[in-house]
């Protein structure tokens, strides 16, 4: 093992996709995983961290973000992974090439990425006959929803895609927090919004088996958007929120991409998404599960957003230099945690340190 936790193996060919553009070497890990080149974990559970979200039962609350297997092409061997779930996409009704290339930038020195790819997809279709072929059982699988960028109704598209997928899935995530499609942050609105989830709910409710609804919202909102958000959430039947997104922010980067278009991911989000969390939990009173997404590397991090109001977490930025086998070493470490802070379970400790960051 190398004094990272990753296997030799596994930092040998990190050290090889470091060599290649970073959207070939984002291809590269896919095709890896799918020819079992990849280290496979296999699942990780145990007392402390079983974990129920929004009626999903998770064998460990350490999930894998939208964005990296956008196409479900890899679900097999992502179901093997340590992850607890999943979720996949953004898809959007028909198939977009996103933005140009290049579009994914590495920030090494602040552990970071910046990308732009403007929901590159395969479409609903294609990305729904993926998703009735997965195993199932064991690991949730989920799809974030996406708009095409030249729609002349989004909200309409988060319908078509939830119902064109919705049989296939174990929950949905309403993305209207990537900066990279135009004007797609302005659903946040109150207004907008409460049209949005309304029409999203709708469709949920009519097929045949419930599927949860999350709401991925953006880091860079003001305390009254926010107050907002949260209301409309309340209201609108959804079953929880997602906290969060990339940011348009660039304080105190060192790399030298740091001045490319597009949403920041990574280490350098880990206190402002956290606070984020911190306060929606405060706003939603316990009312609705959150996931916390942003900057999480280590079992520590993830422990830090649970005590901040998460009943579970998802990481991917930090994959890109950590390795595949994060998610299980994330989840070994919170059961440790857990274990010696007294914990019987993760849920346990979901907001017990939330006034520290607010």
């Amino acid at each position: 093992m190398s004094r990272t936790g990753k296997s030799l193996t596994e930092a040998a060919g990190l050290a090889l996709l470091h060599r290649c553009d970073p959207e070939r070497a984002h291809g590269l890990s896919l095709l890896a995983l799918r020819a079992g080149i990849t280290p496979q974990p296999g699942p990780v559970t145990s007392s402390r961290l079983a974990t129920t979200l929004a009626g999903l039962s998770l064998p460990n609350p350490v999930g894998l973000a939208a964005g990296y297997d956008k196409n479900a092409v890899a679900l097999r061997a992502l179901m093997g992974s340590g992850f607890g779930f999943l979720e996949v996409g953004a898809a959007t009704p028909r198939a977009q090439p996103g933005n140009p290339q290049p579009r994914l930038f590495r920030l090494s020195e602040d552990r970071a990425v910046i990308n732009r790819f403007g929901f590159n997809n395969e479409g609903a279709c294609a990305i729904s006959a993926r998703l009735a072929l997965r195993p199932k059982g064991g690991v949730p699988v989920g799809l974030n929803l996406g708009a095409n960028k030249d729609a002349a109704d989004r909200t309409a598209d988060f319908d078509e895609v939830l119902a064109t997928c919705g049989p296939h899935i174990d929950f949905a995530t309403v993305n209207v927090s990537s900066p990279n499609t135009e004007k797609l942050r302005e659903l946040q609105g109150r207004a907008a919004l409460t049209a949005l989830l309304g029409g999203v709910i709708s469709v949920r409710n009519g097929l045949e088996q419930r599927v949860p609804v999350f709401l991925k919202i953006a880091p860079d909102l003001a305390d009254v958007e926010l107050a907002d958000i949260a209301e409309v959430a309340l209201a609108s039947g959804i079953d929880g929120i997602i906290a969060t997104n990339t940011t348009l922010a660039r304080e105190g980067l060192k790399s030298a991409h740091r001045g490319e278009a597009g949403g920041l991911s990574g280490a350098p989000l880990f206190e402002k998404s956290t606070r984020i969390l911190a306060r929606l939990s405060q706003l939603t009173e316990g009312r609705l599960p959150l996931i916390g997404v942003g900057g999480i590397a280590t079992p520590e991090q993830a422990w830090e957003k649970i005590r901040a109001g998460a009943t579970a977490v998802q990481i991917y930025t930090a994959m890109i230099y950590e390795g595949i086998t994060l998610a299980a070493r994330i989840a070994t470490g919170l059961d440790a945690i857990a274990t010696h802070e007294g914990f019987a379970t993760l849920a346990a400790a979901v907001g017990t340190g939330r006034n520290r960051w607010l």
